[in-house]
């Protein structure tokens, strides 16, 4: 049996509620338009803060791989995009992930992560530990936030290599950060 360890969340309440919100802040400055994404409880603030948005898109998708298109799509025609999805749906994107090179778009991806930090879900495992080795191995480089005060300027760097150098980019978001909680027996 399997018993919530609540005291093992070691993210602070007030930092839960402002990382997505720096992560706002920051992709209205880098004037992104469409957020395409795939529901996920990490994401939620940030989702629902683009939902609420007037000068950004929330794109609900079906898998992941939808995203990559989208954003090839969304660059043809004149807009920047941020794909928000779990570690869980980054080997759905193996594939899409050619385009990049291909056709050369900006890329950027913030991927909350699984499988890590006393994950209780063993099918969450295979891809969270692998995720970064991925994206490396697809010509993306990854960047990584392991608690809120990172996140500012872990995407900003990350928002400027991929907007404006053309570097793909993916920032992972550590599952401490996401505020996760640790199941034990």
């Amino acid at each position: 049996m399997h018993a919530r360890a609540d005291a093992a969340d070691t993210t602070a309440p007030e930092s839960k509620t402002l990382w997505p919100d720096d992560i706002f802040a920051t992709l209205q400055r880098f004037d992104v338009r469409q957020v395409p994404y795939v529901p996920d409880a990490g994401h939620s603030r940030l989702i629902q803060r683009v939902l609420g948005s007037s000068t950004m898109r929330g794109i609900p998708l079906t898998t992941e791989e939808e995203g990559v298109a989208l954003l090839a799509g969304a660059w043809t025609g004149g807009q920047r995009g941020v794909l928000l999805m779990q570690s869980s749906g980054v080997g759905n994107c193996i594939n899409m992930l050619s385009l990049i090179p291909i056709l050369r778009f900006p890329f950027l991806t913030l991927v909350t992560m699984r499988g890590e930090w006393g994950e209780f879900n063993p099918w969450q495992v295979p891809m969270g530990s692998t995720t970064q080795g991925v994206f490396e191995l697809s010509g993306v480089q990854v960047l990584r936030a392991s608690n809120a005060a990172e996140v500012p300027a872990v995407l900003e760097a990350a928002a400027a290599q991929a907007y404006n150098a053309l570097t793909p980019t993916a920032v992972l978001l550590s599952q401490r950060l996401i505020g996760a909680k640790v199941f034990t027996k």
